[in-house]
């Protein structure tokens, strides 16, 4: 299966590097490219991907983490990509850990393989408090919307047949889904469609502040990646 690796990227010079470099030394060759879709940097992120050979993909402006992965999953369809990983561009993740992704597929059968940071002994590292609490309880009003008992479910951290993106119940190409819906819409879709999906033990490690967590808003991103689940479960959107 051709395997291709998303990496969403806005400003991220200092750790888009690293987390290229960490992908391409990975000790199992498995992952055919790997893209990162800039989100209209401003700093060296553009110019720190090409000389490091990594394919990149520059939406023109910031549009949002949503768009850009949306964009990208529509260049893994182009090129005939059978499986797509998302991963942070901000070097969160490991690597290393993409292979169990791929087996939850190629070995399991699922369609979608979702990392989970809470079936490992958890360290996050530099995580703010208040993220702490919203990585708990969101994977809890998923679990009780989508009645499925689920550990993760705001991680971006995960792989999935290429394929799903033909089905047209799943529709990506929202403009509601332009910042941090996309994600949890995606695994909610997947989910409540019947698909198959498992959750893997995962890494998510939070550098400290000084070097840049998170650009998500305590507020304003909390509510971008509630809103899906209670809009979906209403009826609201489709």
């Amino acid at each position: 299966m051709k395997i291709i690796v998303i990496a969403p990227c806005y400003n991220e010079e200092v750790k888009i590097g690293k987390v290229v470099s960490r992908i391409q030394n990975m000790p199992e060759k498995i992952v055919n490219e790997i893209l990162v879709v800039d989100d209209g940097s401003t700093d060296q992120s553009v110019k720190v991907v090409k000389d490091l050979g990594a394919s990149i993909l520059s939406v023109g402006s910031v549009k949002g983490v949503g768009f850009a992965l949306r964009e990208g999953f529509k260049y893994a369809q182009q090129k005939g990509y059978d499986i797509i990983v998302v991963i942070a561009g901000n070097n969160k993740d490991e690597p290393n850990e993409i292979p169990d992704l791929i087996k939850g597929i190629t070995e399991k059968g699922c369609d979608f393989v979702q990392g989970s940071r809470f079936l490992k002994k958890i360290d996050f590292g530099h995580m703010p408090f208040y993220r702490k609490i919203a990585t708990r309880l969101h994977p809890f009003l998923f679990s009780i919307f989508t009645g499925r008992r689920l550990t993760e479910s705001t991680n971006g951290f995960r792989a999935f047949k290429t394929s799903l993106l033909n089905d047209p119940k799943i529709k990506l190409d929202q403009p509601w889904l332009d910042q941090y819906e996309l994600e949890p819409y995606l695994y909610y879709k997947t989910i409540t469609l019947g698909y198959k999906t498992m959750e893997i033990p995962c890494t998510k490690t939070y550098p400290p502040k000084k070097v840049g967590y998170t650009k998500m808003k305590p507020i304003s991103g909390w509510w971008s990646i509630l809103r899906p689940l209670l809009l979906l479960r209403l009826g609201l959107r489709s």
